[in-house]
């Protein structure tokens, strides 16, 4: 089999990864043979792995995850017994029995699908991070992504959901401090707190301290002084 300029000897049990939208070739050399395709939806395979195989990757069906797969899908194809209601939970299966298969396979971390998905993903956050019920499993349902997905797009960038959006909510909640000083509002802390999408003051506090360096009160106090040494200058 040929396909990317990429060439692949086969064997009874052998899978590749082939691309309809791209020419492939099959070369038999008057060996007779039988060839199985399993069509999946390559986007919604690309969500539930969490990774982009390439087109025309090859693995030995000799490795456990592809004897199951190659069992799973001729069994399958051999059985009539498969009901609509099971045939979700058996597509699953094969995803994650590719994924087994071609997890190594996975190309640079970047690219121009990722990077947008990226993109449409921290637009998501940054529309929502004050909704205190927003989190790694609310982000992934809104961008139509699994999970497990959406950690890799973080973690291939060496942050993680969480601290993003909890980021988001500190810078947030500094600026609030900040103005909160600068006009004097007595505004209480812990109204910033769920303002900027933090549940508990506590943990707010607590998030705020280990960001700036110190507790968001003494982070007013600080401001005040600022604005009275510039006026004494002047």
């Amino acid at each position: 089999m040929i396909q990317n300029d990429q060439i692949a000897e086969m064997g009874a049990g052998d899978i590749s990864l082939i691309d309809s939208t791209r020419p492939v070739k099959y070369i038999c050399n008057n060996t007779p043979g039988r060839w199985l395709s399993l069509h999946l939806p390559r986007q919604s395979l690309i969500s539930h792995l969490g990774l982009e195989p390439q087109a025309g990757s090859f693995r030995h069906g000799g490795t456990l995850a592809g004897r199951l797969l190659s069992r799973l899908v001729t069994d399958a194809v051999n059985d009539n017994s498969l009901s609509s209601a099971q045939e979700p939970y058996m597509q699953l299966a094969v995803y994650d029995l590719l994924g087994a298969l071609f997890a190594g396979s996975d190309p640079a971390p970047f690219s121009s699908h990722t990077d947008k998905l990226f993109t449409r993903v921290c637009r998501i956050i940054k529309g929502r991070f004050t909704d205190p019920d927003l989190g790694p499993c609310e982000v992934a349902a809104e961008a139509k992504i699994s999970l497990r997905y959406l950690q890799k797009l973080f973690t291939s960038r060496g942050a993680t959901c969480s601290h993003f959006i909890q980021s988001l909510r500190l810078d947030y909640a500094a600026q609030l401090v900040r103005r909160r000083a600068s006009l004097e509002t007595g505004q209480p802390l812990s109204q910033i707190a769920y303002t900027c999408g933090f549940r508990d003051y506590t943990h707010f506090a607590r998030a705020f301290r280990r960001r700036f360096g110190r507790p968001p009160g003494s982070q007013t106090d600080s401001l005040r002084g600022d604005v009275i040494a510039m006026g004494a200058h002047r």
